[in-house]
């Protein structure tokens, strides 16, 4: 493993990997609502996933049989990194518009640094969490025509404070993702198990909520879906863990801020979104934050 300081070659690739896969699972997120729930849409995506994921460890040799005292590490992974942080941010857009959401998201990079300073003993580094503040600056600035749309009434509100318990669930499974990794197991194990037991929590959500579990036979839908279900979780979550355990959670969490800055550039060729002098002046800042972030540190 290479040393926390510097990035391998190979630490670039998962990075830009990852801010690939889930910038554009902005665009599939919105093809999935209309007919289906969306809690029942993420039981879909994830029951779709976790078979592969366990394919993917037979294939390459991963052990996929473990004690009692690790599958409770799972559990709880599954529900914070798998469940709660989704079913979170879901509810938290039936209050704020997206682009305000986009922007509590990218908070995650903040609250991955405190919970790795506090629960793992990691180092803060300055220049990261600077790196950090400028980037959740720009993606406000870039989402503030969204924004200024919200107002301060309670329904925003609530949004917030959503938005911001799903961050802190986001963080709280890297935390946990971390640990398991220390001990020894594998990203692809610990993702396997994790989906698992992510898709029985949502699934009992999904059921005590009353929603019916149907499928919108549509080519939008059943696409937009596997594409969540096999790139965005199978691949990108794989290479978000092991970018985790080899450059930190506080660093790890920066994708959280560029992706959906990769959202919009999508937005650009998919939607006409039209740039204005705020959103580029964020762009500038997001990619000096991402510098800061990912600049080997000297000495």
């Amino acid at each position: 493993m290479p040393a926390r300081g510097a990035f391998a070659a190979g630490d670039y690739g998962l990075f830009g990997g990852t801010v690939l896969v889930w910038g554009t699972t902005w665009l599939a997120l919105k093809y999935q609502l209309g007919t289906v729930d969306p809690q029942v849409s993420i039981v879909w995506r994830f029951l779709i996933a976790a078979p592969l994921m366990f394919l993917v460890c037979r294939l390459a040799g991963q052990p996929i049989l473990f004690p009692l005292r690790m599958h409770l590490r799972f559990a709880a992974l599954g529900l914070f990194f798998y469940s709660t942080n989704f079913i979170l941010f879901y509810n938290a857009g039936h209050y704020v518009v997206s682009g305000l959401l986009s922007v509590i998201f990218s908070m995650a990079s903040l609250t991955n640094i405190a919970l790795a300073v506090l629960l793992l003993g990691e180092p803060l580094r300055g220049r990261v969490a600077f790196g950090a503040l400028l980037g959740l600056g720009g993606v406000a600035l870039m989402f503030w025509h969204e924004v200024d749309r919200t107002g301060l009434g309670a329904g925003p509100l609530v949004g917030l404070g959503l938005g911001f318990l799903g961050c802190l669930s986001f963080s709280t499974g890297n935390v946990l993702a971390a640990r398991i990794q220390r001990d020894g197991v594998s990203v692809l194990s610990a993702n396997a198990w994790g989906v698992t037991y992510g898709v029985a929590v949502n699934a009992v959500v999904a059921l005590a909520a009353g929603s019916a579990f149907i499928i919108e036979p549509t080519p939008r839908y059943v696409l937009s879906l596997l594409w969540l279900a096999i790139p965005g979780s199978v691949i990108a979550f794989w290479m978000y863990l092991a970018l985790l355990g080899r450059i930190g959670a506080d660093r790890a969490g920066y994708t959280t801020v560029l992706s959906p800055v990769l959202a919009l550039l999508v937005s650009t060729l998919v939607e006409d979104y039209r740039w204005s002098a705020p959103a580029i002046a964020g762009l500038v800042l997001v990619a000096m934050g991402n510098v800061l972030v990912l600049m080997r540190r000297r000495g």
